[in-house]
């Protein structure tokens, strides 16, 4: 397998990894110009303070609420789009998996194969996922608690593969609507494996559009800036330059001229809050 693109550890001071993270770009690729754009920008946003980025973006999304959504260029040329972003930019690359044979091709050009919400019970496809050897970031399901999640874990660390990490993406409240309970965050990092922040997706409203979700970008910054000062490893943003015109997820999208102050203020509070309890 070919090496991360500009590796860097992630975790606790232990591990040798305490700065904060970013897993950031489009819900979905749109076009390799426009992967290649966000890549390059929201790089240079993320070094201007010294933090760590992921390039995320699905080659497809197969949960779209509806069946006539877009759901991106398929796997083969999204997967060469991603490739282009990771040796041109630079970066490491993400991308949702969901099924157990998409991984071995996937897994050529990710460097984190992503487990969908959804999908975070399904075993077959996180041991499929951890016996690539590629690190393995699961989203919570909104139906889980985060006790749950020590279960995905141990699925994939069943299979000699520690280069694991869950993150939070809100949990169903009613209809349309999600929350977050801070209190999650302690929790699953008790279990000894990096915990993200899926800030954007948190504020998403499933369904809310009816053909399509709605979200509440506007609450992105409050939320981002509690998520880290509750301790999170890392921050997980959907981040476009025109969210009005995204093709997926652009109601929870946050801008990108909105990137690098958000940037600055969540690094000054995890300097703050890393060595505390």
């Amino acid at each position: 397998m070919k090496a991360a693109a500009n590796p860097f550890k992630i975790g606790s001071v232990e591990a040798g990894g305490s700065d904060l993270f970013l897993i950031a770009g489009p819900c979905v690729v749109e076009s390799e110009t426009h992967a290649l754009k966000m890549a390059e920008a929201i790089r240079d946003a993320a070094a201007l303070f010294d933090i760590p980025f992921i390039f995320k973006a699905s080659y497809d999304k197969a949960n779209r609420t509806s069946g006539n959504s877009y759901r991106g260029p398929g796997m083969e040329e999204g997967l060469r789009v991603l490739e282009r972003v990771r040796r041109e930019i630079g970066t490491p690359v993400l991308t949702d998996v969901h099924e157990a044979a998409q991984i071995k091709m996937a897994s050529e050009v990710a460097d984190v194969l992503q487990i969908p919400a959804f999908l975070s019970r399904q075993t077959d496809l996180i041991t499929e996922a951890a016996r690539s050897g590629r690190a393995v970031n699961i989203k919570k399901g909104q139906f889980l608690a985060p006790h749950d999640m020590k279960n995905a874990i141990d699925k994939v660390t069943s299979q000699n593969n520690h280069r694991v990490m869950v993150t939070e993406r809100g949990a169903s409240f009613g209809y349309n609507n999600l929350v977050v309970d801070f209190r999650g965050f302690p929790i699953m990092r008790e279990f000894g494996y990096p915990v993200v922040f899926d800030v954007t997706h948190s504020l998403q409203r499933p369904g809310g559009m009816g053909a399509t979700s709605g979200g509440d970008s506007q609450f992105i910054e409050y939320m981002a800036r509690a998520g880290v000062a509750c301790g999170v490893d890392g921050v997980f943003m959907e981040v476009h330059d025109n969210p009005s015109q995204a093709l997926s997820d652009g109601p929870n999208s946050l801008p990108l001229e909105r990137l690098a102050p958000l940037l600055q203020a969540l690094r000054a509070i995890h300097y703050i809050v890393r060595d505390l309890p």
